[in-house]
């Protein structure tokens, strides 16, 4: 009888599984429209490592990958993580779906996120309206 060495099967798990992302939902009671420049100025905002790959302000849709956010595995190979953000309006709520494909014990992508997204709503909320310049006169 052989024996089947489980490594092989472990090595898979570990090459596999960051591939795989869970969506995390959130529901923010105001609309989708308003949650979205938050979401933008998250991903826009250099401190925050973001590297936006894909941006669809139609489908309020964003894909993104965590700058410097290569982890080595066991085996020795580097795992990319793109991390995906999506809002679907709910009545007059707006739910974030975040598919965050990492969350470890130094931090958490999908906690990270939201986080950031909390703070920059709180900020476009409370910064002044952009002020209408009105034309100058016409010179005659």
């Amino acid at each position: 009888m052989r024996r089947m060495s489980l490594a092989p099967a472990f090595m898979f798990l570990i090459l596999t599984v960051p591939t795989f992302g869970k969506t995390y939902k959130t529901t923010y009671p105001v609309s989708c429209s308003e949650l979205w420049p938050a979401v933008q100025d998250t991903l826009s905002n250099p401190d925050n490592n973001y590297d936006v790959k894909v941006n669809d302000d139609a489908q309020m849709h964003a894909e993104y990958d965590v700058k410097h956010a290569a982890h080595v595995t066991v085996t020795g190979v580097f795992t990319q993580r793109t991390n995906k953000v999506t809002l679907v309006p709910k009545g007059n709520a707006c739910e974030m779906q975040v598919v965050s494909n990492f969350s470890g014990w130094e931090h958490s992508d999908r906690g990270d996120f939201k986080q950031r997204v909390d703070e920059s709503l709180v900020k476009l909320k409370n910064s002044p309206p952009a002020k209408l310049t009105e034309p100058a006169p016409a010179v005659k």
